[in-house]
């Protein structure tokens, strides 16, 4: 088997791996995945793909990850790790799309607006 690109994103976060077969590493940004998050709930997201499919000991995975927060980069990758394992087998995608790790949240943070000071917040009116 061939390393396999995806691409995930999140708000502002971008996730761009590299899966292959190995052991079970996962390298983020040269770093290991559990000192890049160390928080459990963030290493349980990226994780969840692969004890799903039962397959997180089968493939080394490298992650080139950009842009966002600690959140938003983790669900990044586990959006990335989905879209590969799809790759190499389609067989896989209703369990993955069921459990909702197919889908790209699409928030992203609204955009200032002129003449006021935050995205939906006005100045105080006055009318005298």
């Amino acid at each position: 088997m061939e390393a396999v690109n995806a691409l995930g994103r999140r708000k502002t976060a971008v996730a761009r791996i590299i899966l292959k077969e190995g052991k079970g590493n996962i390298i983020i940004n040269k770093r290991d995945y559990k000192e890049y998050f160390p928080m459990g709930t963030l290493q349980y997201i990226v994780m969840q793909p692969l004890t799903l499919l039962n397959v997180a000991d089968q493939y080394d995975i490298q992650v080139n990850l950009d842009g966002g927060g600690i959140n938003g980069q983790a669900e990044a990758v586990r959006l990335a790790i989905s879209r590969a394992l799809v790759k190499i087998n389609a067989d896989s995608k209703p369990e993955l799309k069921h459990a909702g790790f197919m889908t790209r949240d699409p928030r992203t943070v609204e955009r200032k607006k002129p003449g006021q000071p935050k995205a939906r917040k006005k100045f105080q009116f006055s009318k005298r």
